[in-house]
């Protein structure tokens, strides 16, 4: 019994040492093989580059980057888009880096890490390694941060004498994400190279920062935010008339309205002379366009009687002018959205039935010439609707009118009116909450056509 089981035990030893012996002889052979390749189930990129040498991974990756030179990526927020190309990178395969990572897997300092990654049977995929130079990167999204970021602003809200004399509405501020936007940045480029795609959109993230002092907290009127605007241009007006136009803006400006009262245009604006601070400008009287005191102020009330509209309040006293004025279509406006003011016979009225007061604020930009008012308190869910504005009946101007002047020199001739066009315009206006509608009217506005009149000098 012993005899057979010594006679067993040698050839147990006889059977290890053997395979030891096959095993020495393969790990001899495959590390013979491989001492200076990549070892068999390493891939770059998803290529398999087992057997290659070092220099054979490098000259692959350099081939590979003309593919780049079309990439071409995409940054997007709301309307801003912005395009930056590979080469304003310098977009490149690094691949030396790539040849001397996939060497090195499986010869590490580490024994037991070696034999799994040397002798697995599952392929080990590197991502490909790509360079780029990162202070065109950093300055690119650098400038485009400032086309989106807003700063972040706390409300001012100043109350003296039954006016706001300081008012600045509050208002979110936000900011790019700068390192989640360069993660994303790394994450596309990645996979648009491994789905071969040369488009790369990226959606900028951005941080919202909200206001410490917000317009609701520094004011007991009810006013939260903007309900209404109104603007207009007025090119080509005489130095006088854009005195006049910002001297009567600006005594709206700060203006509160009452819920549950009537503005009145008139009232508010009050006495329009020179012994208020208004100069001569044109004003259309007793059928003809004359130079007056307070010229221009009708553009303050048309721009007014539009902020109203767009805020859906109420219109109960409204009165169009005699003719068009090019300066209320200037802004590409159709004809009917004028509002002429002449105290006492004619102005401009209109509802505050918001919950809050209404603040008034006026914004005039006397390079631009342009007016705009905005107003400023608490929404109700109310929809202001503009429905049906036809504008027709055109009629040409009469032929011009010359006039003798004896006060003018013979041989001058002074202009003294202008042609318009006639027309009937008419609009539908409907404010609605939650589908029921609360006001509706029609404006009709009947605009006779009109001549140019001008002076001739017989003064001798």
């Amino acid at each position: 019994m012993q005899k057979i089981n010594h006679k067993a035990t040698l050839i147990l030893m006889t059977i290890s040492i053997i395979s030891l012996g096959v095993c020495a002889g393969y790990i001899w052979k495959f590390e013979t093989s491989y001492s200076n390749l990549v070892y068999p189930t390493i891939s770059v990129g998803e290529v398999p580059f087992g057997g290659k040498t070092q220099q054979e991974v490098e000259a692959f990756w350099l081939a590979k980057n003309t593919t780049l030179a079309d990439i071409q990526f995409e940054f997007r927020f709301d309307s801003h888009i912005a395009t930056l190309a590979a080469e304003t990178l310098g977009l490149s395969y690094d691949a030396t880096l790539s040849a001397t990572q996939a060497l090195s897997v499986g010869r590490s300092k580490h024994f037991f890490s070696n034999i799994r990654q040397r002798y697995t049977k599952q392929s080990i995929n590197l991502p490909p390694s790509l360079r780029w130079d990162t202070d065109a990167i950093d300055q690119f999204i650098t400038s485009l941060s400032e086309t989106i970021n807003i700063p972040v602003e706390n409300a001012l809200f100043q109350f003296t004498n039954n006016k706001v004399i300081q008012f600045k509405p509050s208002r979110s501020g936000r900011i790019v994400n700068i390192k989640q936007l360069k993660e994303q940045f790394i994450t596309r480029l990645h996979d648009a190279i491994q789905a071969n795609k040369t488009n790369i959109v990226l959606f900028v993230p951005v941080d919202i920062i909200e206001p410490i002092i917000t317009t609701k907290q520094t004011n007991s009127f009810g006013i939260k935010e903007l309900i209404g605007r109104g603007y207009s241009e007025f090119p080509g007006s005489i130095p006088g008339r854009i005195h006049n136009v910002a001297l009567a803006a600006s005594r709206l400006n700060g203006v509160l309205i009452p819920p549950g009262t009537t503005f009145s245009f008139n009232n508010t604006i009050g006495d329009i002379s020179a012994a208020t601070g208004y100069q001569s400008a044109y004003i259309i009287k007793d059928g003809r366009t004359v130079l007056g005191d307070g010229g221009g102020v009708c553009q303050v009330s048309t721009t007014l009687f539009r902020a109203a509209l767009n805020a859906g309040l109420p219109i109960v006293e409204r009165s169009a002018h005699s003719y068009r004025v090019h300066y209320y279509e200037d802004d590409g406006s159709k004809a009917g959205l004028d509002a002429t003011v002449f105290n006492p016979t004619e102005d401009l009225k209109f509802i505050n039935n918001t919950p809050a007061y209404i603040l008034i604020q006026t914004k005039i930009d006397l390079a631009n010439v342009n007016l705009t008012f905005e107003f400023y308190g608490a929404t109700d869910g109310r929809k202001a609707e503009i429905l049906n504005h036809v504008v027709g009946g055109i009629s040409a101007p009469p032929p011009p009118l010359y006039q003798d002047d004896p006060t003018l020199p013979v041989g001058v001739v002074k202009q003294v009116d202008f042609s318009a066009w006639g027309a009937k315009a008419s609009f539908e206006y409907r404010v609605s909450r939650s589908g029921q509608v609360i006001f509706e009217k029609t404006f009709v506005s009947n605009y006779r056509p009109w001549q140019a009149v001008y002076l001739k000098g017989t003064k001798q």
